[in-house]
């Protein structure tokens, strides 16, 4: 069994983006600049923009953070989305979901000028990833897609089960698993809440790709010897004992599936880290397009 460490990749990702930005920087080029907006004081969303302001720094991006209170306003958010699509130093930017529940989350990430979207969510990167395409591949899918590739998995052929049907995560990458690539040609099962008997789907999965947001849900009964697992859950689930008050789970008991796993991914450190580095290698794309262009 082989831990798919996501922290050491992401960090080699780093350095390959860092190497380019320092060669940016003697050439005298401008280098990436990425902004995030931040709309109250979830926990979890200020950990997570807080891990992508401190990369963006070791690895010479510029960052802009904006965060806004709680009881902002749609039309004030909107406004702010309207200035970074307009603003030319910012090459790409991203709004942590999820958003206070007065404002329509759709509304807003359809507002994201495609161009600037390094998160990959808008509908034109979807619809183009999808067609195989240029595109911005949303960062969870597009991290897993890469530690596969760096890691040797071989996907070509293998039956892939995706548990979980989100637009983030579950759907992008049933589509990539699929298509005609290096990390690609599987044949894929994307199941659900509503998929009946989902035990024998996973037991014939060659690989499993969880992102239901239920901790130890897959369990060692579930899988056969060999299987590659992917889990992308991350939960905060309470517990009085710890200092934080709460640990963090995966949607896979790692103690029961490991032992017959051929590969897999630990929470934290697997997936997780990898979605930052992604998100860093998408600014980088966009701000070599907006060079293009201009």
């Amino acid at each position: 069994m082989k831990i798919l460490d996501g922290k050491k990749l992401s960090n080699q990702i780093k350095d390959e983006i860092a190497v380019e930005v320092r060669q940016m920087k003697e050439r005298g080029e401008k280098v990436p600049h990425l902004a995030a907006v931040l709309v109250g004081t979830d926990g979890a969303s200020l950990t997570y923009v807080g891990s992508k302001v401190r990369s963006c720094e070791r690895i010479g991006f510029e960052s802009t953070l904006i965060h806004l209170p709680e009881d902002t306003t749609e039309t004030y958010l909107l406004a702010k989305v309207a200035e970074l699509n307009a603003n030319p130093d910012i090459d790409g930017y991203i709004v942590q979901l999820p958003l206070p529940r007065h404002i329509d989350e759709e509304k807003v990430l359809m507002a994201v000028h495609p161009d600037k979207d390094v998160d990959g969510f808008h509908p034109t990167n979807f619809g183009k990833m999808a067609l195989d395409m240029e595109s911005f591949v949303p960062a969870t899918p597009y991290g897993i897609m890469e530690m596969l590739r760096r890691n040797g998995v071989e996907t070509s052929g293998k039956h892939t089960v995706v548990i979980g049907r989100s637009h983030i995560v579950g759907r992008p990458i049933s589509i990539l698993m699929s298509q005609k690539a290096e990390a690609g040609n599987a044949t894929v099962t994307l199941t659900h809440s509503r998929t009946k008997d989902m035990k024998s789907l996973t037991l014939q999965a060659d690989i499993i790709v969880s992102a239901l947001g239920v901790p130890g849900f897959l369990t060692a009964d579930m899988v056969k010897e060999d299987v590659v697992i992917i889990d992308v859950g991350i939960t905060r689930v309470p517990d009085a004992s710890r200092e934080r008050g709460y640990y963090i789970a995966g949607d896979v008991d790692f103690e029961g599936v490991s032992k017959k796993a051929s590969y897999i991914t630990p929470v934290p450190g697997g997936v997780g880290p990898m979605t930052i580095a992604m998100l860093l290698k998408n600014t980088l794309l966009a701000r070599e397009r907006h060079n293009a262009k201009n």
